[in-house]
């Protein structure tokens, strides 16, 4: 029996270091496909030297898969003047690449594939309706501007997915509710951490890597650290957690910003206007295993941001130990215990320095063991394992069937 093709859509590279959730549970799909899928993504190129429109074999995450890139993209983390997503789409017209599984983490290239022959599903990562309506940016996303021809452009390909997976309660029910005729196919799948890489410490060994940390950095050995991970774009509202670092009157406390993005610029100019190039490290774009040792290191992780999903970084810092502040973003006001973070009750900067306050200077309060606990329910190996187990027995069914033929 031959094995069963997975393929896999996204504007991006896995061998690019990249930020952004659905990068994140791509590569974690990728990494934890059992062997008897065949594995194969339609992503870009990193460079000009690389064949376009060609399948190749490469590994990944220790597993051979099937590469096929459309177009080059030197730089993910920065927006162009031509959406990824437009250039995405694009390229994908005309051409079929169809599978027996496929997935689909944006909306617009399914335009597409409308006619093609196999199991199509489709991964919500955010919070749909905030995302089209918040007012904070509208530069967030350019659909913004055209919320009518959005949903029309929505209603009128969603009927094509076998199954609609939202990370976001919020956004399922959105589904659930604006297309009943197909409120089956509709389902909340969490997202999840990858456990051989995000996990925690204890006691005196979290203390010596937070005195490590400080040491490689020139700070005091008593210096707490708050870590903020992710893309610098309007939606995180990077620019509000520099604010935040102002109206925290706390030099022990030192904020970590790990990441880049369109906003980059703007928000070293915030720091140096505000003056805090002594409290506030920009560290550029992190690498997985580095922003694990970072998380373990850290007294919280920090999120100012307008709409969400459940952030990766929140299941991966909880998975090291490492409390959250957040704003009512999400689903991750949902997910903390009152041992595992703070929900700001305001987007302001008093009330997130506030809570920044009182989780970094009292980790007695915020013990090791609940951060776990929260987040244990999310490693991949039994979010993940599901999915593709529940994949295997249709694709069992579907073979019972056309034997039956």
């Amino acid at each position: 029996m031959r094995k069963p093709v997975l393929t896999i859509f996204y504007q991006y590279n896995p061998w690019n270091t990249t930020i952004g959730g659905i990068q994140t549970l791509i590569n974690i799909f990728i990494k934890y496909a059992p062997s008897k899928f065949e594995v194969r993504l339609v992503g870009t190129a990193q460079s000009r030297n690389e064949p376009l429109g060609r399948w190749q074999k490469k590994e990944f995450a220790g597993r051979e898969i099937s590469f096929l890139p459309l177009f080059v993209v030197e730089d993910d983390n920065i927006r162009g003047i031509v959406p990824t997503t437009v250039k995405y789409t694009a390229a994908m017209m005309g051409r079929c690449y169809a599978s027996d599984f496929m997935h689909f983490y944006r909306l617009e290239p399914t335009i597409a594939t409308l006619k093609w022959i196999g199991e199509k599903t489709l991964f919500i990562q955010n919070d749909i309706k905030k995302q089209m309506t918040s007012a904070d940016d509208k530069n967030a996303i350019l659909w913004r501007r055209l919320p009518t021809a959005y949903f029309a452009l929505e209603r009128a390909l969603v009927g094509q997915f076998d199954h609609i997976y939202s990370c976001n309660s919020d956004s399922k029910s959105l589904y659930e509710q604006r297309y009943p005729d197909i409120s089956d196919r509709v389902s909340l799948l969490n997202n999840t951490f990858d456990e051989e890489v995000f996990y925690p410490v204890f006691g005196e060994e979290r203390d010596r890597q937070r005195r490590d940390l400080a040491a490689k950095l020139n700070k005091s050995e008593n210096t707490r650290f708050v870590l903020f991970a992710g893309r610098l774009h309007p939606q995180k509202d990077p620019l509000l957690l520099i604010r935040s670092i102002e109206a925290l009157d706390e030099p022990n406390i030192h904020l970590l910003i790990a990441g880049e993005g369109e906003l980059s610029r703007q928000v070293r100019d915030e720091i140096s206007s505000l003056g805090l190039e002594q409290r506030v490290t920009m560290l550029g774009i992190v690498r997985q295993q580095e922003l694990s040792n970072l998380h373990r290191a850290c007294n919280a992780v920090v999120l100012t941001s307008a709409f969400e999903g459940l952030p990766f970084v929140v299941l991966e810092a909880l998975a090291c130990g490492t409390p959250i502040v957040t704003t009512q973003a999400g689903d991750t006001p949902r997910l903390l215990s009152p041992g595992s973070g703070i929900v700001c009750s305001k987007r302001t900067p008093e009330c997130i320095a506030s809570a920044l306050r009182k989780v970094a200077m009292h980790p007695e309060n915020y013990p090791v063991e609940s951060c776990v606990k929260s987040a244990q329910p999310y490693a991949a190996s039994t979010v993940v394992s599901q999915v593709y187990s529940q994949m295997w027995q249709r694709w069992e069914q579907r073979l019972k069937q056309s034997v039956s033929v």
